[in-house]
């Protein structure tokens, strides 16, 4: 008996579901580099060229492994260019009397998969993802009843299950989160440790100058290439992350320095989402990095709060919602993307720094995500599905079932609060308080109206008067409609009159 087993590009862990039970000396692994997942959306060439390679890596230590391994290049002649094409060729090639493959990370694709039984009339068997610690039936059963979903509550219990900073049934140190400690504004003269960088080899070699002729017209820097691309590696990259940035990851991680695009983060998130890193190791390495004195606890906390609480929560939201959360716009934001965001010129060096470290390097660290592009695209107004499709494409992170709730519910506030209990919405006050980006700004943090003012500043209080009715009855926020009703009318007037001159220049692409 021959099962053909599908390897996909975000499921590169050697106890991968699929892999389970497999018969090295019948069973076929099937991976494959396909046209249509590289362009479905434009995904910037440093995302293609880190998959790609990790994929081909892979591959080849399963084959060190006694493993059967098909695997089609993208420039292979006889590509289809897509899933369903491809498992047609390895069947007619291997008869095989069944298909496995591990649930997948998006949507789309398990509506495909679903289908493939009566497509190809042989029986497919999607196993759970074993990489992530909730799966999407426990998450529902978790949130089954509940009025309001808030991750901090989740976290917690899912802290108990695992026994994780936990002193017998109470957390360690006596609260469950640490998330006050964690804001502290960067001070002068503030020395980051380098990022880990991987050496290119052969393989690596071949990939980049794939995507250099054939995803050329594609946003962002290919070259330098730092990822880690196999397991060894990225466990490398975990280790320098413990080692010389988690003891100060917790102070800082909400805060920005021009130049520094890595500060105290991880930089794991690449390595997690496509299945070199389990989470559970990362937690346990952090946990025993506090546990010996090496890191604080407001720092393992915030860390492991990321991975074990944000990430598995966002997870359990996008399975739990879809289809119908790609279609969320509580907030009816029309508005298209601005060209600086594809790195046309920009005046605001807050966003002109953050996108010019996500064209070099395919990431930027959660604060930038969140509170300075986020923030803009949400006063700003900007639709969804544009800023939905711009996160997807340009971070070697992003997958839908991460990107998606990221973006829709906790940057855009498009679900109308079911994920967060207010908009992220900030003021270029929080900007100036948590980076040095305006320093070096045309603009003027400390000016609220008038050409020179920052623009965050106007389209803040616009933001709030466009969405009174929506939002007004929101307790979270109910300060800034206290303050905004003791504004008179000229104030008024001169906030709607920036914000307007302002979208006019957008819609002009003049450089604001």
């Amino acid at each position: 008996m021959t099962t053909l087993r599908l390897i996909l590009g975000d499921q590169l862990s050697h106890d991968i579901a699929a892999l389970k039970g497999c018969d090295k000396d019948n069973d076929i692994i099937l991976m494959v580099e396909v046209w249509d997942e590289a362009t479905y959306v434009h995904h910037h060439k440093k995302k293609i060229a880190f998959l790609f390679s990790a994929m081909r890596h892979f591959a080849a230590e399963l084959q060190d492994k006694g493993y059967s391994v098909h695997y089609t290049k993208l420039d292979d002649e006889k590509n289809t260019g897509s899933f369903r094409g491809e498992i047609e060729r390895a069947i007619k090639a291997y008869k095989p009397d069944e298909i496995i493959v591990t649930f997948p990370g998006e949507y789309r694709v398990l509506q495909d998969m679903i289908k493939w039984e009566s497509a190809f009339e042989i029986p497919v068997d999607i196993r759970e993802d074993n990489r992530f610690l909730c799966t999407p039936e426990k998450f529902e059963q978790w949130a089954q009843g509940r009025k309001s979903l808030r991750m901090e509550f989740f976290y917690r219990d899912m802290r108990r299950d695992y026994n994780i900073l936990m002193d017998g049934d109470k957390p360690e140190g006596g609260e469950w989160n640490y998330d006050s400690e964690n804001r502290k504004p960067p001070k002068e003269g503030l020395l980051v440790p380098p990022t880990y960088t991987a050496q290119i080899d052969d393989i690596t070699r071949e990939v980049i100058d794939l995507v250099a002729t054939r995803f050329g017209n594609h946003f962002g820097d290919l070259e330098p290439f730092y990822f880690a691309v196999t397991r060894d590696q990225a466990l490398h990259a975990l280790d320098k992350f413990i080692t010389e940035r988690l003891q100060k990851f917790g102070d800082y991680q909400d805060a920005m320095v021009e130049g520094e695009p890595w500060m105290f983060h991880a930089h794991i998130s690449f390595y997690l989402n496509c299945g070199l890193l389990k989470p559970l190791e990362c937690i346990q390495k952090a946990q025993d990095a506090y546990k010996k004195g090496k890191a604080p606890l407001n720092a393992t906390e915030g860390f492991i709060r990321q991975i074990m609480g944000w990430r598995e929560y966002i997870r359990g939201i996008y399975w739990m919602k879809m289809p119908d959360y790609a279609q969320e716009n509580f907030l009816e934001a029309k508005r298209k993307l601005p060209n600086f965001f594809w790195g046309a010129p920009t005046h605001m060096n807050c966003l002109k720094q953050c996108i010019k470290e996500t064209k070099e390097n395919a990431y930027a660290h959660h604060i930038q995500r969140l509170m300075v592009l986020g923030n803009f695209a949400l006063i700003a107004g900007i639709d969804p599905k544009y800023v939905n499709e711009w996160y997807l494409i340009v971070y070697a992170d992003a997958y839908e079932w991460v990107e998606l709730p990221n973006v829709s519910g906790m940057i855009l506030y498009a679900d109308g609060g079911y994920l967060a209990s207010k908009p992220y919405a900030a003021s270029g006050a929080y900007i100036n308080k948590m980076s040095d980006y305006c320093k070096g700004c045309k603009y003027s943090v400390t000016k609220k109206n008038g050409p020179q003012a920052c623009p965050f500043n106007y389209l803040y209080w616009d933001f709030f008067l466009r969405n009174e009715d929506q939002l007004s009855n929101n307790p979270r926020i109910g300060m800034g409609y206290r303050t905004l009703a003791k504004m008179d009318d000229d104030k008024i007037t001169a906030i709607k009159s920036d914000a307007q001159r302002f979208f006019k220049a957008i819609e002009n692409n003049e450089i604001v």
